[in-house]
């Protein structure tokens, strides 16, 4: 007798490492496993990924949870999957062997190419085709980059044998044996390659890129089965049964299914996402307009501010200039003082993203005096990622009919309370911090679990999820919400610094 699957695995491949959660029947976490992913700066404004490393790290990262739970692969029912969203490579079929790096979302090496494509009149199209604005973020110019180099740089490349995706494809293909070349329609919303309105590659839009349609993935529903694992990899066969985008898999944890219910992931970047229902909504303030997620039923639409350098700018704290050992510190470096002593950071270490989408602004300091210490300079910058926020939050309300009233949080960096409690300040309204702040493989796991039937209702599943603590605007408010506008001066000031 073959005993019943006990629990789901979920894989977060983010932009700083990857994970491996098993969840059991209760939406606990069983297990985990963790790698720190390499962060390669070629040059001032790239970034790059070694697309070999996260899959290893992955299959470490797997193979790991497997033996310190002392659960069997054969106890899994279904493995959800979510990734960092517009990165992107290219990979050869035959030799399962990428052509070249991946080009990380942050990376800003095809600014040019996007000032080009405004200046040919094509960021409307764009707009309204893929309701993206035209900018480096996404990962159509960085396709068109990596084709490029590949025809320049290895001119024998036979271009039948090349693959194109992001890394969810490159996760599936590897997880398959190379079986299935596939995405979803979140991930795939964020190309700038595919049709908001139906679902597909646009083949106007692949022929301005000057991408092959034969490269790209099928586009298959978010929550659905895949393909199933390589035997050869686990010993068993475990159906994929569900990928999201990192945000939109959050989003889908936090239950927000519905118009109006929205949340903020606070990791490498910061993303606020509202949830708009099955109506596809267009934002006049700067907004993404995005999939959520789609079922076999239907597909379900938001509104998405996406703000490049959240928890980056902490990372950078830490590995660029060395003014704190660990991320932890910043809370309490942040309480020694009563406020920055003047000092606004502009985290704009990859360019500045909604509301303002400029690639040429860059990161900065300013107000700087001889009074000010290292304590003023951290604490400015974790109050700048709550004032990111806060612009976002402004521009939704700007957009919809209710105004935003309360908001749901995850992501590592939301585990600062000083930051949770000023971010409450900032907006004047009460912040939802879950126990589980792993919204990302959490969402990814309840979809598959419900795909698979190892969970049958949705509602309940949200509503077993723990909350660890609600922060009400407090007596800081009213400061922090009159610093707001000094700190949208700094950020003035940060635009167009490097001339296009």
């Amino acid at each position: 007798m073959i005993a019943q699957p006990q629990y789901i695995l979920s894989l977060d491949l983010g932009t700083t490492g990857n994970r491996a959660i098993l969840f059991d029947a209760a939406g606990r976490v069983a297990g985990q496993a963790y790698a720190e992913l390499t962060q390669h700066y070629p040059h001032p404004g790239w970034l790059e990924h070694d697309a070999i490393e996260i899959w290893r790290d992955t299959r470490s990262c797997i193979d790991r949870v497997f033996a310190e739970t002392k659960i069997s692969p054969s106890s899994v029912a279904a493995i959800g999957l979510t990734v960092q969203r517009e990165t992107c490579l290219l990979w050869d079929k035959t030799t399962g062997e990428p052509l070249h790096k991946a080009i990380v979302w942050q990376d800003r090496r095809t600014a040019p190419l996007c000032r080009q494509l405004t200046q040919q009149s094509k960021a409307e199209l764009i707009r309204e085709k893929t309701g993206l604005v035209l900018d480096a973020y996404f990962s159509a110019t960085k396709l068109a980059w990596l084709l490029d180099w590949v025809k320049r740089e290895k001119p024998e490349t036979n271009l039948e044998n090349v693959l194109a995706g992001t890394i969810d494809c490159w996760a599936l293909w590897n997880l398959t044996g190379g079986k299935v070349h596939a995405t979803d329609r979140s991930n795939a919303s964020r190309t700038m390659l595919m049709n908001l309105e139906t679902g597909d590659w646009d083949r106007d839009l692949l022929e301005l890129f000057g991408i092959p349609a034969g490269m790209l993935p099928q586009i298959q529903h978010s929550l659905g089965v895949f393909g199933k694992t390589d035997p050869a990899l686990f010993g068993a066969e475990i159906p994929i049964a569900a990928i999201f985008g990192d945000q939109q898999a959050a989003l889908f944890a936090h239950g927000c299914d519905r118009p109006g219910m929205l949340k903020c992931t606070y990791g490498t970047g910061c993303f606020l996402i509202s949830q708009t229902g099955s109506q596809l909504t267009r934002s006049n303030h700067q907004l993404l307009s995005t999939v959520a997620w789609t079922k076999p039923d239907g597909a379900n639409y938001a509104l998405e501010g996406a703000m490049f350098t959240s928890g980056a700018c902490i990372q950078w704290l830490r590995d660029g200039i060395g003014l704190i050992e660990s991320a932890a510190q910043t809370e309490p470096m942040a309480r020694q003082v009563a406020d920055t002593n003047g000092v606004y950071f502009v985290p704009a270490l990859s360019g500045l993203g909604a509301p303002h989408w400029d690639m040429n602004a860059r990161g900065s300091f300013q107000g700087i005096t001889g009074g000010v210490k290292r304590e003023h300079m951290v604490r400015s910058v974790l109050e700048s990622i709550a004032y990111q926020v806060k612009e976002v939050v402004d521009a939704a309300n700007q957009d919809c009919d209710l105004p935003i009233s309360y908001l749901k949080v995850d992501g590592g960096a939301s585990r600062n309370d000083f930051l949770m409690q000023f971010q409450a300040d900032v907006l004047g309204i009460p912040v939802e911090r879950p126990a589980i702040l792993d919204a990302t493989a959490q969402g990814a796991a309840f979809g598959a679990g419900l795909a698979v039937g190892f969970w049958d209702d949705y509602d309940r599943l949200v509503a077993s999820r723990e909350i660890d603590r609600i922060f009400e605007p407090e007596e800081g408010a009213t400061a922090a919400q009159e610093n707001f506008a000094m700190w949208k001066k700094a950020v003035e000031r940060a635009k167009n610094w490097v001339e296009g």
